[in-house]
């Protein structure tokens, strides 16, 4: 069988989509009404037969969610797909799931591919579990044998035995989402397709389908993952992908895609036109001072983050200008400030705040840049605060510094402080 699982190529997914014109929001006669409706009703009869999608409104518009995709993935990659929403990665995993055909370009998939997108999505809501269990696995191409080998650890993952032989229709979602997890994962698909639908369950429920997942990836099987959570990503998934706008923006290293995808985020001009400034002070810019074009920088290495910032007016308090450090999935890891300013003109002004090599963990970290004023009275302001004014990456170079020992998994925390240790013969 062929090294690759899955092959996109020129992939593309326009739909048409309707608009009620200007003319329509403004008064109209009533004969103006009818005319308009008939027209809608005679295009929509034309579409129906036809077989096209039928529009409502009185203008089309043709809308590409997915444009020009071309990417490969390989058998037992996990591959994180992260974006803003409507970025495409929806429309994505319906057509990797075979729900939704393109519009141009072609997907090659070399393998059992299994999918869990929206809840609910493969069942018959008038079948039972036990019913839906079987009509699912058949669809996969297993036999009955098969399906029954698996069929206890399915009841048992998905905690719905005592709900076992009544209509899925009367589940509630997240009886849903158990049960579609555990027989998309548990009837052992080469290729496994997971999208936010896990959100929908409780937090030991997803600690569960993790495990699952992980499990999966160590078995050799393809996972894909979507999510917009970015501590999931990290630990689950060795690659990303970021789309943005229907194209791909990014496709590397997930600590890379992760970086790359909140930059998107903070991709709308100077942080003074997106509104962080008061009228004592606005924020210019944050800035990883001698870093690459992805913002890395090795945990060995000294790091200073800059932080460009005005003051507009004299006041008679103290400034301070101060950083919040979160990891990628939003905890924040810790703040720090510069010392207190008195009697500072208006000006441009530059703080640098330096990080000793050997204290971050490798990972995506996002700094939030903000000024906080402290009058004679007692009280304070925060001038501004933009949480997301900085993204960058820490990656460990895996030499001979990294005290690995042939250990390549990701090592737990936010901090990875290199500490003196001593270790001697105990003689009591």
């Amino acid at each position: 069988m062929s090294d690759i699982a899955i092959t996109v190529e020129n992939l593309g997914k326009s739909y048409v989509i309707g608009h009620n014109s200007k003319e329509a929001e403004r008064y109209i006669a009533l004969r103006d009404v009818v005319t308009r409706n008939a027209r809608n009703l005679l295009r929509s009869t034309r579409s129906m037969v036809k077989g096209d999608p039928i529009v409502q409104g009185d203008e089309t518009e043709e809308f590409w969610a997915l444009k020009e995709i071309d990417f490969e993935i390989r058998h037992g990659d996990k591959v994180g797909i992260i974006g803003r929403n409507g970025a495409g990665k929806s429309t994505l995993l319906k057509i990797l799931s075979r729900i939704t055909e393109p519009t141009t370009g072609r997907v090659t998939i070399n393998g059992r591919l299994a999918s869990l997108l929206e809840v609910g999505t493969g069942f018959h809501p008038e079948l039972t579990g036990r019913e839906n269990i079987f009509l699912n696995g058949a669809i996969l191409g297993m036999s009955r044998r098969e399906i029954q080998h698996k069929f206890d650890g399915i009841v048992d993952f998905a905690e719905v035995e005592k709900f076992l032989d009544t209509p899925v229709k009367r589940y509630s979602s997240g009886m849903y989402v158990r049960l579609a997890f555990a027989i998309a994962s548990f009837l052992e698909p080469e290729i496994l397709v997971v999208d936010e639908v896990l959100a929908v369950g409780d937090a030991q429920f997803q600690k569960k389908c993790l495990g699952k997942m992980e499990e999966a990836g160590r078995d050799g099987r393809t996972v894909i993952f979507v999510s917009h959570s970015m501590a999931m990503i990290s630990n689950l998934c060795k690659t990303g992908i970021v789309l943005n706008s229907g194209r791909i923006d990014c496709h590397g290293p997930v600590s890379q895609a992760v970086v790359r995808y909140y930059q998107t985020l903070n991709r709308t001009g100077r942080a003074t036109e997106r509104g962080f400034s008061s009228d004592v002070a606005e924020l210019l810019g944050c800035e990883l001072v001698g870093s690459s074009k992805f913002n890395e920088a090795s945990i060995f290495d000294a790091i200073t983050i800059r932080m460009h910032y005005r003051i507009l007016r004299a006041i008679d308090a103290k400034c301070v200008p101060n950083l919040h450090f979160f990891s990628a999935d939003g905890s924040c890891a810790f703040v720090s400030n510069a010392d207190a300013i008195r009697e500072i003109p208006p000006g441009h002004y530059v703080a640098d705040c330096q990080i000793p090599g050997g204290l971050l963990n490798e990972g995506a970290y996002f700094v939030g840049a903000a000024i906080t004023t402290y009058p004679p009275n007692g009280t304070y302001h925060v001038e501004f605060f933009d949480r997301n004014a900085l993204t960058f990456n820490v990656i460990d170079p895996m030499d001979e510094r990294s005290n690995r020992y042939n250990y390549v998994g990701p090592i737990p925390g936010l901090l990875r402080p290199k500490l003196n240790w001593s270790v001697r013969n105990y003689s009591p």
